[in-house]
């Protein structure tokens, strides 16, 4: 009954869209989303208090009893999805009326209906027991953000990114579909809760391993990676931010949930602990390192997600290594750095992409190597930009840097106690090498397209997007700010996640936290008085000078032009030079060689393909070309061969009735 319900729900909620005047159907959407939001809030809210509610039960016919509700694991992503869907529908309007001209208002009504579905189907996969539910809540998300992915259809590059990304997801859907029938076939339901007894009466690395590539498909793991940076680029920029921030978000929440059913303390967890943990170093490494080569905007941003969730998979990792090796602080500090940077990912990703839309709406390209000197004219969001990019680079006193800070904590624990000290080496070494990477990447970024002087007449033309769009960029910079400057607080809701994750005391891991993270807010507050105080003592002391302005100094050169400065290239040549093996390069044009003394005009431009991308897309059209030969065979043309292969069909089902399969 309670399917009933929710389809003439969604069914009363498409069609008022669809009948809405044009420029009512992004407040309707709105509306709705506002109110799944409150209500996922208030939810989460209670779960954080008095525990897990329970918020529907039903039996389905496929995997037995199964229900709806809401823990605390629960609450956390609830609450990730409704900052970030509210921030991307209200950017939305701004960003969408630019097309209202160029597509029919059913056009309209399908994205709006679509990204109603994608927050929707978000919210029922974490709510979900697991079986026939959120499996259908998985496949519901997956359509609707194709849709959303296929926007702008008109264009050949979008149609290839779409289904490249419903491929890719239907088999990682393939694999959750395996691993559930395994989990059934052994206990008798498809629940996460009997998980936990699969795990322990049963072989548990083989469903383990199948779960783990269909979660991490939609996370982005390596190499199941390569939709990502496909897709990105060819959706409007609201639908990446809410992908890259929130919706591979899920996937992350399905390995959590994987490692919630392992017994601590076991010889389980500590290989799974160190499958995610290597999964996590070449994820992040191989991101980061694809993200700084890039030459635009939004495949930067997208090559940046998969690293992060590197990140994330490394304080994962480190967590179960450590409870295996009976240490519950350096477990509690990997589960809470973890979760805290999947927090704040989700904040500083969709602000990102936020960010890079307002640049293509006014430039019409993301192209960084077409840009330079946007500061001067969208100054509100070259600074909110700078606050993400910030708070990306895990620099004080932004939220990326106190959760990178607690997953070192606990391998630098690691390393002093003797728990595992190879591993925690080895992840030392790699968020090290990630974070110099992404400082490289996002200085590059914010150069490129902020600073410098203008590289085509689009920069001088451009200026500030509308009011509504800055608003939903400050309403994740608002928790940015929050968790960099009060982390003793923010720690608080996040160590109660992990104890209900892991089950250990989070009394001992917020009195080891609590120095280090006081000691971090009062540092990032000094910061800020002293950055407000120099602010203050050079406005006072110019106010009786006169200022005048003039040409940077060119270090003697007396003709400098735009040609003179970094391109996005050069920027990263060095690593270039060392990453030769990872990409394939594709180069329009014709770079200037070193014979010549007095260069003609050149046209150069290169883009860094992840040569994994084109390994697996050779395989998959060779398999394409097979596939279409075997069905050519079966078009015979006549009709007694389809009246017969119809018939065995039929006989097939029958069979595999009786004998119990279907």
């Amino acid at each position: 009954m309670i399917y009933l319900y929710a389809l003439i729900a969604a069914a009363v909620v498409m069609v008022a869209i669809f009948l809405a005047p044009l420029r009512h159907k992004v407040w309707l959407a709105t509306g709705v989303i506002a109110a799944a939001a409150l209500t996922a809030t208030t939810l989460a809210v209670r779960a954080f208090i008095e525990g897990t509610i329970e918020v529907a039960k039903f039996t389905t016919s496929i995997f037995g009893a199964e229900w709806l509700s809401v823990d605390r694991l629960s609450a956390l992503f609830l609450i990730i999805i409704s900052i970030a869907s509210v921030a991307v529908v209200l950017y939305s309007r701004g960003y969408v009326e630019g097309y209202l001209k160029r597509y029919s208002a059913a056009h309209i009504s399908l994205h709006y209906c679509s990204l109603v579905t994608l927050v929707i189907s978000m919210m029922l996969v974490v709510i979900s027991s697991g079986g026939f539910s959120f499996l259908f809540a998985w496949e519901l998300m997956t359509i609707a953000s194709f849709l959303l992915i296929l926007f702008e259809a008109d264009r050949q590059e979008t149609r290839r990114a779409a289904l490249n990304y419903l491929v890719m997801m239907h088999i990682g859907f393939m694999f959750l579909v395996a691993g559930f029938v395994m989990l059934a076939n052994v206990t008798g339901s498809a629940n996460f809760a009997a998980v936990e007894y699969y795990f322990k009466w049963a072989q548990p690395l083989p469903l383990f391993v199948v779960l783990f590539i269909g979660f991490g498909m939609k996370a982005g793991l390596f190499p199941m990676h390569i939709w990502l940076p496909e897709a990105h680029p060819a959706a409007p920029s609201h639908v990446s931010a809410i992908m890259s921030g929130v919706m591979i978000k899920t996937g992350v929440y399905g390995i959590i949930r994987l490692m919630q059913a392992v017994d601590q303390n076991s010889d389980l967890l500590y290989a799974i602990g160190l499958i995610v943990l290597l999964s996590g170093i070449v994820t992040g490494l191989w991101g980061v390192i694809l993200a700084a080569l890039q030459n635009d905007i939004k495949r930067l941003l997208a090559y940046s997600s998969i690293e992060n969730i590197g990140v994330i998979l490394i304080g994962l990792g480190i967590a179960a290594v450590g409870h295996a090796a009976g240490s519950d602080l350096i477990g509690m500090c990997g589960m809470c750095g973890a979760l805290l940077h999947t927090v704040n990912h989700s904040l500083f990703k969709t602000m990102l992409f936020l960010g890079a839309g307002n640049i293509y709406s006014k430039m019409h390209t993301t192209a960084m190597n077409q840009m330079g000197g946007l500061a001067k004219h969208m100054p509100l969001t070259a600074i909110l930009f700078m606050m993400a990019t910030v708070a990306i680079c895990a620099l004080p006193p932004l939220n990326g840097f106190v959760s990178e800070l607690l997953i070192y904590i606990g391998m630098f624990n690691g390393v002093s106690d003797g728990h595992e000290v190879l591993y925690s080496v080895a992840g030392i070494i790699a968020l090290s090498l990630i974070g110099g990477l992404v400082v490289l990447a996002f200085t590059k970024l914010y150069g490129m397209v902020f600073l410098g002087s203008p590289r085509s007449h689009h920069v001088a033309e451009s200026q500030e997007v509308d009011t509504l769009r800055i608003v939903a960029m400050c309403i994740p910079a608002v928790g940015i700010l929050f968790i960099g400057l009060f982390p003793q607080i923010a720690i608080i809701p996040i160590a109660t996640v992990a104890n209900a994750v892991t089950g250990n005391d989070i009394g001992s891991a917020i009195d080891h936290f609590s120095p280090t993270l006081n000691t971090l807010s009062a540092m990032g507050w000094m910061l800020i008085a002293i950055i407000v105080l120099l602010y203050m003592l050079k406005h006072r002391a110019q106010r009786k000078r006169t200022i005048s302005t003039g040409p940077t100094w060119g270090c003697g050169f007396t003709a400098l032009n735009t040609r003179m400065q970094y391109t996005g290239e050069s920027y990263s040549e060095g690593l270039e030079n060392i990453a030769k093996s990872l990409t394939k390069n594709t180069i329009d044009g014709r770079a200037v060689d070193k014979s010549e003394i007095f260069p003609s005009e050149h046209n150069y431009n290169i883009r860094h393909k992840d040569k994994v991308d084109s390994l697996l897309a050779r395989w998959w059209v060779k398999l394409l070309h097979l596939l279409n030969e075997y069905v050519m065979r079966l078009r015979t043309g006549r009709v007694n061969v389809y009246i017969t292969f119809a018939l065995v069909f039929l006989i097939a089902v029958l069979l595999l009735s009786i004998v119990g399969i279907l």
